[in-house]
């Protein structure tokens, strides 16, 4: 123990186990020779003399008075005793009763005899120095042991030593040996428990029988974990907690809706029946499966639950999510931040942690297996991202699809993943409710204390296969002959409350039965609404390009020039590092007349009206408040003091909020955060930037399952931006491409747009189109595929002009080119960096009237309107090449190639320039790059070199 630890305002009373004996050494040595002691010790000594000879945490004295000049030999025994006392703490577990079909280590490792201690030794020691938490009726040392032994080794397990914090650590232990968190069950508590446990499994029964060989993942031997939600749902809300957010996998996902999120029997059973369930019950915030757009299969959906009891309203919500299960587990934690922020002031937002609670249920393989665990984690602690603790429960089955747990990890647990983040781990047995729900009190309690993640590690089995079509027999004999002729724990739990005399045993089945009546009578109406028609075709919501055509996205010269005089003012304490102060200084005049507004100013100028106007922002990345590129400057750092300064922060126009917080260095977890907060915060505008383009690519579950598809799937509306910096500079493979192409595979049904810009005017007028949108019909994901070296390109320059007047083109033509339209042959279509590289091959010869450059700058959705104009404008046009930087097998070619061929007439040639086809995004050598580059600037602007024909 170091002398840092200790607490000179609490006294003895902060000293237990081996820092109790060590302090118990040095006190002797202290009373023999003050001399030798250390300074610190021996003002500690002065201050609260010798230790008490009992409780001091509760206050309790024991009998009589004890010489504190302890013998040799006493001081050896309370030395062993207190070894004993933390090796029952530290090593409890794995001598505890915590799984159901398991049978629990045979080997003892408390035995007395091994710390060299005897009953009648422990006899003479006082409870309080071996245990100063235990309760009244436990006086020495004897009786502390079995306390000690009974609480960390019986249905419940607990793993606190590698929570570093010592305040928190004690307060753990206080919990756990005082046994504080543990509610008294009261015969009508437990009845209420008997009759939830009733439901679960009469609910599934009813499912097993009714519809034969249907997937459902039954939550059977995991069934605690519904009175355990129910618990802490009432404890949060009782607490002023309004917002729940759950994520969890598919196991017991139907029973949580049914019975946790109040989703009607009659909805789920229609869902397996294929009945229109749309006519019999409300959505309750879920999509069905034979109406809407595209829909999910029921164990993907959420749903919403509005608890509403006298003056209480809160919001329980279940996140909708794919098969990709942990998936959800930053999604949900950006719910959560969404819904503690007020965005409504200037300033980063005001969170009130206490206002929303995540909750995540994991699955035991996946908890270790897959890395987006470990991503939300490590973002529990995070200024950007913390939430104020989510409650974890591992729903564990002992077993991940056929393989067993020596298979899928290489950790005694599955949760020891979590103690690397210095969480604390309860293990409970599923098969004792009354524990569950208690270690649900204790998680509840120190999430509310401390505002940090705890982890229940919820041991049991798993009934049947992983879905109800698999024989587990097959691979895993003879656990699950065990688990065949093991009791449920309805059962179990209905004949212990027989044994109290709390109920007769005949009222067991009684329950069962009239609560399977109640099923049959909802699935007679089902039966009778069954629906035979299957839609051909399910048309998405409508995508009303005219209304986006329509947004004023202009802000007038003033207010510009205003906001950028304001941007530049710093406190007169602030100290600006010189040399960014220089750089700064030069956008002063650039929204003056004849001035250049580069990207970086161009997007500063955006946020800051978008604020202004009272529409709040939240963009975050690796390295987003300076910018990848040094490029952005929206926190500034005094040169002096390392204090921070957000110039949008103080701008006198702010309406809302600005957060921007740079990022830990993973994607996966902060995307889905984003893509959580958005869906729940519409009015915000949310984004996510990747410090290059090709580092999204480790997100590419989130684009894939929840960005692109998830109001198809689930009707979730989202605006979120996605920055990816892309461009070919001769930087080598993963600092070249943003992978356009993967996000223009994805691309459908109106799905998202995807951008590749050319000018910093088309930037301010997208940003500021999609802050306009936000909250109605239209509003769709926008990719932005941003510049690099662009970014200080005077070319992407624009005028304030261009600020100040227009809009956002979807297609922009090359300016000087094509003045007479009869003599032009050739478009060449290109989008982003190579149209400027193009630009500026065009500045060192005449410009060619053969020629006519097409810039997409919006690539989805298609904006074939624009195109089919300019073909009408250039009737001699005899060739269209497609132009890109990146191999033929990715960029844009592969999706422009069947609409060009859709547009094109029969006598127009159709032909690509770029890259050949590579299996790596970019060359690694900067000489091949910039000798490929010239290439295919010099073939797009030579007549006579034609191209590749199309494939």
């Amino acid at each position: 123990m170091s002398n840092n630890e200790i607490r000179f305002d609490q006294g003895w009373q902060q000293f237990y186990g081996p820092n109790l004996g060590y302090m118990l050494e040095v006190y002797d040595d202290y009373q023999e020779h003050p001399g030798d002691v250390e300074a610190e010790l021996r003002l500690f000594f002065e201050k609260w003399g010798p230790p008490p000879n009992g409780n001091g945490a509760s206050g309790r004295t024991v009998e009589g008075r004890q010489d504190h000049q302890l013998a040799a030999t006493q001081m050896a025994t309370v030395a062993n005793a207190i070894k004993l006392a933390d090796s029952i703490r530290k090593n409890g577990h794995l001598m505890a009763n915590i799984s159901p079909v398991e049978e629990k280590d045979s080997i003892e490792l408390f035995q007395l005899g091994d710390y060299e201690l005897t009953e009648a030794d422990l006899r003479k020691i006082p409870a309080a120095l071996i245990s100063a938490d235990a309760p009244e009726h436990v006086t020495d040392g004897y009786e502390a042991i079995q306390h000690l032994r009974h609480v960390y080794t019986d249905t419940m397990a607990f793993e606190f030593h590698q929570v570093h914090d010592i305040a928190e650590r004690r307060w753990l232990i206080h919990m756990v040996e005082s046994g504080e968190y543990r509610p008294k069950y009261s015969t009508e508590k437990k009845i209420r428990i008997l009759n939830r446990l009733n439901k679960v499994e009469g609910f599934e029964h009813f499912l097993h029988k009714t519809f034969v060989g249907q997937k459902r993942f039954s939550i059977e031997g995991l069934d605690s974990m519904v009175p355990m939600l129910d618990d802490i749902v009432r404890q949060s809300v009782e607490d002023g907690v309004r917002k729940m957010m759950i994520g969890m996998a598919h196991r017991g996902r139907l029973n949580v809706l049914a019975h946790v999120l109040g989703k009607p029997y009659e909805m789920i059973f229609s869902e397996f029946h294929d009945a229109p369930n749309k006519e019999l019950v409300p959505s309750e915030g879920s999509i069905g499966i034979n109406y809407g757009w595209t829909g999910d299969v029921k164990y993907h959906l959420g749903a919403d639950r509005e608890i509403t009891e006298q003056t209480v309203k809160a919001t329980i919500t279940l996140a909708n999510n794919p098969s990709h299960l942990e998936f959800v587990n930053p999604v949900v934690e950006g719910f959560a931040r969404a819904a503690q922020e007020n965005r409504k002031k200037p300033g980063h937002p005001d969170q009130d942690k206490n206002a929303a609670m995540p909750i995540l249920i994991h699955g035991d393989a996946a908890f270790p297996g897959q890395g987006i665990v470990a991503e939300t984690l490590n973002l529990s602690q995070l200024r950007g991202y913390s939430t104020g603790g989510t409650v974890h429960i591992i729903a564990n089955n002992m077993i991940g699809f056929t393989t067993t747990s020596s298979d899928s990890r290489s950790t005694k647990y599955a949760s020891d993943l979590a103690k690397g983040f210095e969480i604390p781990v309860i293990h409970v047995n599923a098969d004792d409710p009354e524990a569950c729900v208690a270690v649900m009190r204790l998680a509840y309690r120190y999430r509310r204390q401390f505002n940090k993640d705890i982890v229940i590690d919820l041991i049991g089995y798993r009934r049947f296969g992983h879905n109800e079509m698999d024989e587990p027999l097959a691979t895993q004999p003879s656990l699950y002959k065990r688990i065949k002729q093991h009791p449920t724990v309805y059962q179990q739990y209905g004949d212990k409350l027989a044994q109290q005399g709390l109920i007769a045993h005949e009222e067991l089945s009684l329950l069962r039965q009239e609560f399977l009546s109640e099923l049959e009578s909802k699935m007679e109406v089902i039966k009778k609404t069954r629906s035979n028609a299957v839609e051909s075709e399910m048309d998405p919501p409508l995508y009303i390009q005219d209304r986006l055509e329509g947004i004023d996205t202009k802000v007038s010269k003033a207010v510009l020039k205003q906001i950028n005089t304001e941007l530049l003012q710093f406190p007169e304490q602030f100290d600006v590092f010189p040399k960014l102060k220089k750089i700064l200084e030069r956008r002063r005049n650039a929204v003056d007349d004849g001035g250049k507004v580069d990207w970086a100013l161009a997007e500063t100028l955006a946020f800051a009206t978008i604020v202004s106007e009272g529409t709040p922002i939240r963009l975050t990345g690796q390295d987003s408040e300076r910018g990848t590129f040094s490029q952005r400057h929206l926190v500034l750092h005094d040169y002096s003091s390392d204090k921070t300064y957000s110039p949008i922060h103080a701008i006198p126009s702010a309406n809302a909020s600005f957060a921007i917080y740079n990022s830990p260095l993973s994607e996966a977890a902060c995307v889905g955060f984003e893509y959580g907060y958005n869906v729940y915060a519409p009015e915000t505008l949310t984004i996510w930037e990747a410090q290059y383009g090709d580092f999204s690519n480790g997100a590419q579950v989130l684009f894939d399952q929840f960005i692109s598809a998830g109001r198809a799937k689930w009707g979730q509306k989202s605006g979120l931006i996605l920055l990816l910096p892309h461009g070919y500079e001769g930087q080598g493979p993963e600092h070249s491409s943003g992978r356009v192409e993967r996000f223009l595979q994805l691309a459908a049904e109106n799905n998202w747009h995807v951008a590749n810009l050319t000018k910093s005017s088309q930037y301010f007028h997208i940003l500021r189109r999609q802050a306009k949108s936000l909250g109605k019909n239209e509003v769709r994901p926008l990719v932005i595929m941003t510049p690099k070296s662009l970014l200080r390109n005077e070319r992407v320059a624009a005028d304030a002009r261009h600020l100040s007047e227009g809009h956002f083109l979807p297609v922009m033509q090359q300016n000087g080119l094509g003045q007479q339209k009869d003599k032009v042959k050739r478009f060449v279509f290109c989008s982003g960096k190579i149209a400027v590289d193009l630009e500026e091959g065009l500045s060192t010869a005449a410009e060619p009237d053969w020629l006519q450059i097409v810039r997409i700058e919006e690539l989805y959705p298609f904006p074939k309107k624009y195109i089919q104009e300019l073909k009408n404008e250039y009737p001699s046009v005899a060739e269209w090449v497609w132009v890109q930087e990146e191999p033929r097998n990715m960029g844009a070619w592969h999706y422009i190639l069947p609409h060009l061929r859709e547009m094109a007439d029969k006598d127009i040639a159709i032909r690509y320039i770029g890259r050949r086809r590579r299996s790596s995004t970019a060359e690694g050598d900067p000489k091949m790059h910039k000798k490929e580059q010239s290439r295919i600037v010099r073939e797009a602007l030579t007549r006579e070199v034609k191209g590749r024909d199309e494939e």
